[in-house]
């Protein structure tokens, strides 16, 4: 990371939020001389992050950077800076750092050794305690006194924070019950902040399944298959993976890859469409030709398990789709089974994505993260408006943006700003 500078000792920030970008900007000010103070609703830091590391913690990608950053989508412009600077490489660097070792998967993902999140978690936070940084759980933000102090509820009532910064680290308004509700929004917006909708993204599809197939296959993964939907430039995006039959829809990792798009066609049309390649490695060619053979007295279903292999789930989906006239038609059927078109009706609620879209805008910021309205106030990780696919993108911003809050605190500290000093000159 670039060289910060040390500040003068008695200057203290209030960092809000105990995920990995408020941890990662109370680090980065602790050890350059910032007293700190981290404020979390929940009564344990890390809430979400430990959750999310039970299937096994994803913390990054060893993928280039000319291929990771393009995961950031529209907003890989603002967020290529930050990331650049704590990239895949130097976070696994920290990571050894805190005595914890990693690994490259098959996939080009990076894990703890472990496999878990919670050694990595413990490690950290006794660094922090160490490093002189003071929790103080269940106190939930209720924004600011008159006074410009930071008002707070905790179990003992309303507290009052002095601060001369402050980290804004609140997270979306995915899994509300871990901590991260968005109610932060409305209290942004009251000081004029531009504040994008949150928006569930990495989540699930709902679609109009017939209670026949909802019983026979809720539950069931999909594999493999390339799914495909329609860019707004025209042309497709095409991933192959695998998915989740749901009660209601579809979820799952190849999903939650084409969720952004899947749920601004939703939002543009009412509904997406989104085409299933049931065969992947063969040709539509292929499909017709063994549709086209004999099957003597055998079912069209024991003729599709025999001849391509499709069965189970794969030929539930074909039987709920396809009407009975292009089912016994063999080049609608093969032209079916190449694109098999899901009709999907809405996303999932919020409170079950992984991960949200929308937030604090870019166009609110400078470019240390530091708000405009605010001076002396800076944001970090996903209240940020952005959004990328699951596969360690999510975590790497987060770090990353919250490192450079924390650097955006220190440089603005140490020019000399103090954001009791203004706010007192405001009310005068």
């Amino acid at each position: 990371m670039q060289n910060l500078p040390s500040l003068t000792p008695g200057l203290r920030v209030a960092v809000i939020g105990a995920g990995p970008a408020g941890l990662m900007a109370a680090e980065v000010l602790a050890q350059h001389g910032a007293a700190v103070d981290v404020y979390d609703a929940m009564p344990s830091a890390g809430r979400k992050f430990l959750l999310a590391g039970r299937g096994g913690m994803n913390i990054t990608h060893s993928e280039p950077q000319p291929d990771f950053l393009p995961r950031y989508g529209n907003r890989r412009e603002q967020l290529a800076p930050f990331v650049r600077r704590f990239d895949a490489e130097r976070l696994r660097d920290w990571i050894h750092a805190l005595g914890i070792d990693t690994f490259i998967g098959t996939s080009g993902r990076v894990f703890p050794r472990e496999m878990k999140a919670a050694p990595l978690l413990r490690a950290w936070l006794h660094r922090l305690r160490e490093s002189g940084v003071r929790f103080h759980m269940r106190h939930r933000w209720l924004g600011w006194n008159q006074d410009g102090t930071l008002q707070l509820s905790s179990p003992e009532g309303d507290v009052s924070a002095p601060a001369d910064a402050v980290v804004l680290a609140l997270g979306g308004a995915s899994w509300p019950r871990l901590g991260s509700d968005g109610a932060w929004t409305r209290i942004l917006q009251d000081k004029q902040v531009g504040v994008a909708p949150l928006r569930p993204a990495n989540c699930g599809f709902d679609l109009a399944w017939s209670e026949h197939f909802r019983e026979r296959f809720a539950g069931e993964p999909v594999k493999p298959v390339v799914a495909s939907v329609a860019l707004p430039s025209g042309g497709m995006h095409n991933r192959r993976g695998e998915f989740v039959v749901t009660a209601d829809g579809i979820e799952g990792s190849l999903v939650y890859a084409l969720s952004a798009g899947l749920r601004e066609a939703i939002a543009a049309d009412g509904s997406a469409r989104l085409y299933l390649d049931l065969l992947p490695d063969w040709t539509l060619e292929k499909v017709q030709s063994e549709l086209t053979h004999p099957r003597g007295a055998r079912s069209m279903s024991s003729h599709l398990q025999s001849r391509l292999h499709l069965k189970g789930v794969k030929a539930g989906l074909l039987r709920e789709i396809v009407s009975k006239e292009d089912f016994a038609d063999a080049g609608k059927l093969a032209r079916a089974i190449k694109a098999l078109p899901l009709t999907l009706l809405r996303a999932r609620p919020i409170a079950e994505a992984i991960s949200s879209a929308g937030g604090v805008s870019f166009e609110a910021l400078d470019d240390a993260l530091m708000l405009r309205a605010l001076p002396g106030v800076f944001c970090a990780g996903e209240m940020l408006d952005w959004e990328a696919p699951t596969g360690g993108y999510l975590l790497t911003a987060c770090f990353a943006t919250g490192r450079a809050a924390g650097a955006g605190v220190l440089h603005w500290l140490s020019a000399g700003n103090r954001q009791g000093k203004q706010q007192e000159e405001q009310h005068k």
